[in-house]
């Protein structure tokens, strides 16, 4: 079998962490099988629907690298799902039905109150002509459901394994709303058949809406997809991300420094039995892929952890990656010495600029009183000539000598007087960026 997969976001919002972790998923497992990656555009809805969302949902996945083989907008297709509607109602699977949405909710608040569950009673199924044309002629216009056959429909789910709905149990899905407009199921349908979809990958909250599909699927003469329900992702306290989607959307994390491989690496590995790190490439990442590695318990994202994560790239980066990110920040940042230092001590690329007035710049020295007479007399054990990397120790060595300092009590001062902060780079690899006439200004100024 050639797999096809598909992803199929709504051009109503921007993309965030959740549904991308689907469309990675998705995009891993038509890679690991040589298959093919559909992005689809539901749009249906015309009225929420804008170009300006699907085109920053494309420039999201591209972003990750999660470049599909083929795309589609629903909105193109209405005369195909049209056909497919009138092939359901010729075959009387496709009913009329005029409840009005507080008539539907009064019978479901009854059907709770005696215990039973609230399944739509097929009220509708025995309306005469005449009822239907009264109902009409008071200007309600019908919405139209899919009548289940209510047998148990089955299937092995190659994330959940054996799985089965009782269709008796549920109520027959409405596909299209009273004003003509198709919800999510139809489509959807539809299109995976036109596109020859193999594979259904999604979360698992669809996995009753999976029943019903399977039998639509069965009823336009069709073989229903395989399918994998993965669980959905939550916080790292394990509560829903639902309040907090705007802060992970991939356009604010990308605003925010955050690598591009991070958060695939980070998506990837979650909730499965491989270790959470960096991967090489998202190839490598196809490469490891398997159903099989993926838990049933809900995928925790934690941003500590994505940090973690970007701070590693980063780390790893050479300068020619990150001259242009530097350049646009601040000029001064632009040089290989000054990245090759810093880099360590940055979660961001971004992080980069926070030092350059510690090694370029202007700084306010903090000195303790009873380290300014050491301050004051440091300058002259200061190596002769260009400062470079072996300066640091050879200096360190000669106060320690004289002094009689060691450990932190030799190095902290002089790192508070030379930089501002008790934290930061490398001193060795600092000190030559500072340069000997700064350094010596900036004793100065702490002794002072």
């Amino acid at each position: 079998m050639s797999v096809t997969v598909r992803f199929a976001p709504s051009p109503t919002g921007r993309l965030h962490v959740g549904n991308v972790r689907t469309a990675l998923i998705n995009w891993l497992f038509a890679r690991h099988e040589g298959g093919r990656f559909i992005l689809r555009i539901d749009d249906t809805d015309t009225e929420r629907s804008t170009e300006a969302y699907e085109t920053a949902i494309k420039a999201d996945l591209a972003w990750l690298g999660l470049v599909w083989d083929e795309t589609f907008n629903q909105s193109a297709k209405f005369d195909a799902y049209a056909a497919a509607a009138e092939a359901l109602k010729a075959k009387g699977l496709l009913y009329p039905c005029y409840e009005t949405a507080d008539e539907l909710e009064r019978k479901r608040k009854i059907a709770l109150s005696r215990g039973r569950p609230p399944v739509y009673d097929r009220a509708a199924l025995d309306l005469s002509e005449d009822e239907r044309a009264a109902h009409e002629a008071e200007g309600r216009t019908p919405h139209w459901r899919f009548k289940l056959s209510g047998k148990r429909v089955e299937w092995d789910d190659l994330v959940r394994g054996g799985q089965g709905i009782e269709t008796a149990s549920v109520s027959d899905p409405i596909l299209i709303r009273g004003d003509g407009s198709y919800l999510y199921t139809l489509p959807s349908v539809v299109d995976d058949i036109d596109a020859a979809i193999t594979h259904v990958v999604r979360g698992e909250d669809h996995v009753t809406n999976s029943g019903a599909q399977i039998e639509i699927f069965e009823a336009l003469g069709a073989k229903a997809p395989m399918m994998a329900h993965t669980p959905l992702l939550v916080g790292a306290d394990g509560e829903g991300l639902s309040k907090r989607l705007g802060s992970l959307s991939i356009s604010q994390l990308a605003e925010d420094g955050v690598e591009p491989m991070a958060i695939t690496s980070l998506l990837a590995r979650i909730g499965t039995s491989d270790p959470v790190e960096v991967g090489d490439s998202l190839d490598q990442l196809a490469e490891a892929f398997s159903f099989d590695k993926i838990g049933r318990a809900s995928a925790r994202f934690d941003e500590g952890e994505l940090m973690q994560l970007n701070a590693e790239i980063v780390h790893a980066k050479p300068f020619e990656t990150v001259r242009e990110t530097l350049e646009a920040l601040d000029p001064r940042a632009a040089r290989e010495d000054f990245w090759l230092t810093v880099r360590a001590n940055c979660e961001r690329v971004r992080d980069a600029v926070r030092y350059v007035e510690m090694a370029f710049g202007e700084i306010t020295p903090v000195v303790d009183d009873a380290d300014r007479d050491f301050i004051a007399g440091a300058g002259a054990h200061l190596p002769e000539g260009e400062l470079d990397a072996g300066s640091w120790g050879a200096w360190t060595g000669a106060l320690k000598a004289d002094t009689g300092r060691k450990g932190k009590s030799l190095f902290m001062p002089l790192r508070l007087a030379l930089t501002g902060a008790p934290r930061g780079p490398e001193m060795s690899a600092l000190l030559p960026l500072i340069g000997r006439e700064k350094t010596l200004e900036r004793l100065k100024a702490a002794s002072g």
